[in-house]
């Protein structure tokens, strides 16, 4: 069963990636962000694209530019996600056909990426939205297009987010911290998709 849980690696390595893939896949997160500040990222994609791409789906995160996106396309990635709402990286993701998750705070910004085509909002950053925040911006969104909460999300606030109408979760250090072993990463996922089975209904 998939859950709408997106991994956030940020600083992910090439050579640790595919036990961290693994160990996530395994736990029940199959949706794996790479951000693009993290070393040689483009990297860690490819080789996770190749090794898993039938299991989960991989991707791209901090996508700034057209050629980017390009780059993340050519590595087998099917997601991107952005901190910011650019409608060309938008318009240049789908044409790839690739989902996108622009990052939106405001209504504003909101409208701009669904008029340039985005699979879904990415409300960034969560930690000033809040659940307050997004269930006013729900009020005026349409009732179809999903909006994932990213930054600050944890199993103890899971559930005051999904009430105020998240349809799903980016979770960076709750999920995988630079130095973490295959096994913590499991520890961590097995938790938030624990949380998630008990607030996702």
């Amino acid at each position: 069963m998939s859950r709408p849980l997106i991994a956030i690696l940020r600083g992910l390595t090439p050579p640790e990636a595919p036990a961290i893939a693994r160990a996530l896949i395994e736990a029940g997160v199959t949706r794996i962000e790479v951000p693009l500040n993290s070393p040689d990222p483009i990297d860690s994609i490819a080789v996770m694209a190749r090794e898993f791409g039938q299991d989960a789906t991989i991707g791209a995160g901090t996508v700034l530019t057209v050629e980017q996106v390009r780059d993340v396309a050519r590595a087998g990635g099917r997601m991107v996600l952005s901190p910011n709402c650019n409608a060309d990286v938008i318009r240049a993701t789908r044409a790839e056909g690739m989902d996108s998750f622009p990052g939106v705070m405001t209504p504003s910004e909101a409208f701009v990426a669904l008029d340039a085509g985005a699979s879904g909002l990415k409300m960034f950053p969560g930690e000033l939205i809040g659940p307050v925040g997004l269930r006013a911006m729900r009020a005026v969104l349409p009732k179809d297009v999903d909006c994932w909460a990213v930054g600050g999300v944890s199993a103890d606030n899971m559930a005051e987010w999904r009430q105020a109408g998240a349809a799903g979760f980016g979770i960076g250090s709750s999920m995988y911290k630079p130095g973490d072993t295959p096994q913590v990463v499991s520890d961590k996922a097995r938790r938030m998709v624990a949380a998630w089975d008990e607030v996702g209904a």
